[in-house]
Formats: C-alpha cells, structure tokens, sequence
C-alpha cells in the first residue's frame, strides 16, 4: 500500500519543503471556510497539509474520503494571509488537485459534470450558445419552489446564471483620453466576454478616461485560472501559453506598461504563470516576462493620479474583498482608495469581509450546498450593514452574493467595483 500511495503522491513529493513549512499552530483554522462549516481538522489547510505529508511519505493511500477533504477547499487563500510561518498553501493544494485528478477515479456522476464543466466554461463561443437557454433563468429564480424541485447541481447552476447577458465587444483600440499615461493591455476573459461584457466595457472606458492606451487583443481566451485551481494543469498551462500568444501576437509585451486584468481569480492565476510554465524551455521565459506585466484594474487604477472628473454617487457601498485579490494577490488598499476618490461614496464595514462567498472558480457548481451556506453567510453579514449597494471585483463573487441575496431576500444591487469609478466619471446611476 505505501509503494501505491508514494506513487499517487509523486508529484507532491517536491513540495516537501513547502509542506514542512507548516508547524500545525492553528492559526489558519479562523480563516478557513470549510473548517467554519464542517468544524473537521481534516477539512482545515493544517489538515490537508498533514495529509499531503502522509501521502508523500507513503502512509496514506489517495482514497475516496481523503479526496473529499481536498474537494472541500475553496482555495481561498485566507489560511496563506492569516499564516505566521508563511507557508504558501496555493502551490501545495493545486499540485494536490492535480495529482488527484491524474490518479484517482471519481464517481462517474462527478466526473461527468465536471467534464461538461471544463468542456464549455473556459470557451466563449460554447458559452455564448449556453447563454440562449439562460436567458429563461431569471424566470425560474422568481420561482424558488420550481427550483428546488430540480437536481441540486442543475437548481443551482440555474440560481447563479446572470440576470441578463449583452453581447459586447471591445475594440481592439481604446485610445487614451488626452495625454496618454500608460500603454496597456486588457485580458477579457472566457466568463466575463460572455457574461460581464457591461464590466469589461466599464473597464475599457475608465481606463482611457485615466490617460491608458487601452489594447486588447482580438484573439485571447481563458487564462487557465478555472482549469489551474481545479487540478486540471495540463489545461491550465495549454490556456496559458494561448492567451501569451495573443498577445505576443497583437503587440510587444515589453511594449506594454501593464496587462490588465478584471477578474480576481484570472489576476491571481496570471500572476502565476513564471511558476506554471518554469519548466517548458520554450515558454519560461515568456511567461515570467507575461506575468510581471499582471495587474489587476485597482491596482492599475489606483496608482495614477485621478485626472477624469469624479461626480458624485451619495452610496453607502458594501466592499466585499474577493479572495484571490486580498489574498492570494494581497491587494486590499488599492479598491478601497478608488472607493474613497469617489465623492458621495462611504464604505460601511460588515461581519467576516475576508471570509469567502463561496463561489471560488468552480466550487459554487460541485460544491453547492456548502457554497449556499457561505453566500447565505455573506449575504446576511452585508445586509445587516444596510448597505445602498454591494461592490466586489471578481464575477464568480458577482454571481454568488447576488443569488444569496435573492435566497435571504436582501436588496442591494452588486456590481464590479469598476462599474462605479465608471458611473462616477460618466455622471450616470448604477442603481
């Protein structure tokens, strides 16, 4: 069993230095969602890293119930935040996942889904066609009951779907308004081209407002941040390589002051690229190259001067800090300093910001019951803030706190945090 279990962990075994990290003070179970819920040490980062150490010297076999542990990460990050002994736990549980999903067999319902999953998010045009049928979903979500009455994974999948969807399309150019301040590049993304064309094109606008010469490239697609926290590393750096082409294709990246991006989950992944394709001779160099240019769109923002007029929005804005921004990116300050350049805006502080909604890339979708407990968990703790308006910085937290707040019947609309500097320089409502 040990020669079995050694080779399940092979992958792992390199690690070993970043698992011995870990000296289990417990500091990390505060922070960790699935501990909050389940209350297992094996469902907290300090227990999964006693497993991998196990797995990796042999003494625990990859078994059905030690890959539930894993599934009920949410990859969050808050454990790396709160860790006194700076463990990274990011490297350590994507190469777990991916070892899981090289080595075992899930039941063939999960594994079905899952598939059907990876088959039509990170692609556009498939998503575009599933975008037809979802135009029904507001309908259904007005009606609970007929909802429920629907498998779980189906309901839920059909709770999350956007409200409305607008085929947008952002040119290729956006020139800077007035002297330009920064030549940059605008990572559009599978979901959000999709689902969040209304952020993308308020991303685009902002950007140009503040002096950017904004390019995005015709041809970009997924960054692979889906596929890399799920396990699916062979996916995630095929993704990654694509979207490096694209731009490599379109414009020199050295030529590029920044490559800006809108989603959390996608910055985070991006950033990661050096490490992702370190060992492709033919693709390191240009990775590292790629991932030093990342930003997220608060961080690009954030550090120019304002130069477009700001008009008043009398708000009172919920933030909600998405977790692969605040910690897998450590980007905290930046948001909250657009916020505060936004006159009329008063940020209004609530329970567990730091803990996550729920959504994370796709644990919402495999994981939903406990995913409806944090958003319900989230939703109640903005509510009891009282809120005007809900504002966060990546999709999946967009789609999760919105159907929580449908579920507890809360009212504040949510948005992209960049839909308001955009509504704020535009003269316009977002309510």
């Amino acid at each position: 069993m040990s020669d079995r279990a050694h080779g399940e962990w092979a992958s792992v075994a390199p690690l070993d230095p970043l698992i011995d990290k870990c000296v289990h003070c417990g500091f990390c179970l505060p922070t960790c969602p699935s501990y909050l819920l389940l209350g297992q040490e094996m469902d907290s980062p300090r227990g999964r890293i006693y497993m991998m150490k196990a797995g990796v010297e042999g003494r625990l076999p990859m078994t059905t119930t030690v890959v539930e542990h894993f599934d009920t990460c949410l990859g969050c990050m808050a454990c790396e935040t709160a860790c006194p002994s700076g463990v990274r736990y990011a490297p350590l549980v994507e190469e777990t996942r991916a070892a899981i999903e090289h080595n075992h067999s899930r039941p063939f319902g999960d594994s079905l889904f899952r598939n059907l999953l990876f088959q039509v998010l990170p692609y556009p045009n498939r998503l575009r066609v599933l975008a037809a049928p979802l135009a029904l979903a507001p309908m259904l979500q007005r009606v609970p009951g007929l909802l429920a009455a629907l498998p779980t994974r189906i309901s839920n999948l059909l709770a999350l779907a956007p409200t409305a969807v607008r085929p947008t399309r952002i040119p290729e150019r956006t020139p800077a308004q007035g002297k330009v301040r920064l030549r940059v590049g605008l990572v559009t993304g599978c979901v959000q081209s999709v689902f969040f064309g209304d952020v993308n094109e308020a991303t685009a606008r902002t950007l140009a407002a503040e002096g950017c010469d904004v390019h995005t490239p015709r041809r970009q697609g997924c960054c692979g941040a889906l596929a890399l926290h799920a396990g699916q590393d062979r996916d995630a750096r095929a993704f990654a390589k694509h979207l490096i082409a694209a731009f490599e294709d379109a414009m020199s990246v050295d030529a590029l002051d920044a490559i800006v991006v809108n989603a959390a989950g996608c910055g985070s992944s991006m950033k990661q690229y050096g490490e992702l394709l370190k060992d492709d001779p033919l693709w390191a160099e240009r990775a590292r190259a790629f991932a030093a240019k990342v930003r997220d769109v608060t961080e690009t923002l954030a550090a120019l001067e304002p130069r477009a007029p700001r008009h008043p929005l009398n708000l009172k804005v919920a933030y909600h800090d998405a977790c692969h921004l605040a910690h897998a990116q450590g980007v905290r300050r930046q948001p909250r300093a657009l916020l505060a350049d936004i006159p009329g805006v008063s940020i209004v502080p609530f329970a567990e910001n730091e803990i996550c909604c729920g959504s994370a890339g796709i644990f919402n979708l495999v994981q939903p019951e406990m995913a409806a407990a944090l958003g319900r968990r989230k939703a109640e703790h903005i509510a009891a803030a009282e809120p005007d308006i809900v504002a966060t910085s990546n999709p999946g937290c967009i789609l999760q706190i919105r159907a929580a707040s449908r579920d507890t019947r809360q009212r504040a609309p949510v948005v992209h945090i960049v839909q308001l500097v955009d509504a704020s320089i535009q003269g316009t409502s977002v309510i």
